[in-house]
């Protein structure tokens, strides 16, 4: 990879740059009821909830975090409140990025422009765009291609916007079952995968490994 020069590096948002802390959330709502065992199964059945709320039609976010925080609830047994999945849904936009990200980013921002394709909404993603601290050539949404990643019509709304194809960019992210898996069943051959611990290393999706932003620089070969 160190010897492609992409057109674009484009990234993931929600979880690889921004730190997407669900997992916080839940235990804000639900830590005083659930021991930390079952805390453990709820966070890990809402993320897969929110997988599989992706992969249906596009529906607005908020929508989608509604409806897999209410399937995550009756799965565990846990009262649901609508109220509580606006909570969340309002608190998305004033999270920050992971520690490692601006300089990071700032870095390679030099060199290649930079690119967001993000499973959000248009009225809330600027909101943690503004705190990455670099520049960033396009940023598209899921409401922008009716569609939310891991499913190919999203990435292939941002290839049309950019006027490019999966041979001209590096896509970076730290999930392999919304970005990493789609990408390379699109035929983008150069992928960097940052292990946040989300997910456990898959080789046979080929890729290039960093621990977080700050080695992506050299990833790329600058």
């Amino acid at each position: 990879m160190t010897t492609f020069r992409p057109k674009y590096v484009t990234f993931d948002c929600h979880g690889t740059l921004i730190n997407f802390n669900m997992a916080q959330a839940a235990r804000d709502l639900f830590g005083d009821v659930l021991s930390e065992p079952v805390m453990q199964q709820f966070i890990k059945d809402w993320t897969a909830y929110r997988i599989d709320e992706c992969l249906g039609p596009w529906q607005p976010f908020a929508d989608l975090v509604h409806n897999s925080l209410e399937r995550t609830c009756k799965r565990n047994g846990v009262a649901f409140k609508p109220e509580d999945a606006v909570m969340v849904y309002e608190r998305i936009p004033t999270w920050g990025p992971h520690p490692d990200v601006p300089a990071g980013l700032a870095k390679v921002a030099k060199e290649i422009p930079l690119v967001i394709l993000s499973n959000a909404m248009d009225s809330q993603i600027m909101s943690n765009v503004e705190k990455l601290g670099a520049p960033f050539h396009a940023v598209y949404t899921a409401e922008q291609a009716q569609a939310y990643k891991p499913r190919f019509k999203a990435f292939e709304y941002m290839f049309d916007m950019l006027g490019c194809g999966p041979e001209d960019i590096v896509h970076c992210s730290s999930s392999f079952r919304y970005d990493l898996m789609s990408a390379y069943g699109l035929g983008i051959k150069n992928k960097i995968w940052v292990n946040r611990g989300h997910e456990p290393a898959n080789p046979y999706y080929g890729y290039k490994e960093i621990a977080d932003i700050s080695g992506l620089a050299g990833a790329l070969g600058l």
